[in-house]
């Protein structure tokens, strides 16, 4: 939990207009499910995940998509949680240096998250494509 905060920490004052601190809200939502989590906690940790690995999306964009999905819908999808999460966790990332190397590895955390969850691509594809995103 603390590299967590830490990385919270690094990302809100990284600047710029990416907003980078989104795929780490993201990463971790997803990574860190249990059985109490919110069903739109990981439907948008996932959504996220998919849009910044699969369509290069920035935070800024997915942060966006959060906010049209939840002005359109109040119901969503349960996942299946994978045992293994990734082997890529915040602690991983926060031992990469700060600034490209630190942001690299966050985007390899996004991926090693997203991969986990690969029996559940399909059906994230599925709910975004039932708003409106390709």
């Amino acid at each position: 939990m603390a590299a967590y905060e830490e990385l919270q920490s690094y990302t809100l004052t990284h600047g710029g207009s990416t907003f980078i601190h989104q795929h780490v809200v993201d990463a971790w939502a997803a990574q860190n499910a249990d059985s109490n989590t919110k069903a739109i906690a990981l439907t948008f940790g996932l959504v996220g995940l998919y849009l910044r690995i699969e369509r290069a999306y920035t935070g800024r964009q997915v942060q966006q998509v959060h906010m049209m999905l939840s002005r359109r819908s109040k119901h969503w999808p349960s996942f299946p949680l994978p045992q293994e999460r990734g082997a890529v966790t915040a602690i991983t990332v926060m031992a990469a240096p700060p600034g490209p190397e630190r942001d690299r590895a966050i985007d390899d955390w996004c991926a090693s998250v997203w991969n986990a969850f690969r029996d559940s691509h399909p059906a994230v594809v599925e709910l975004l494509k039932q708003h409106g995103i390709n």
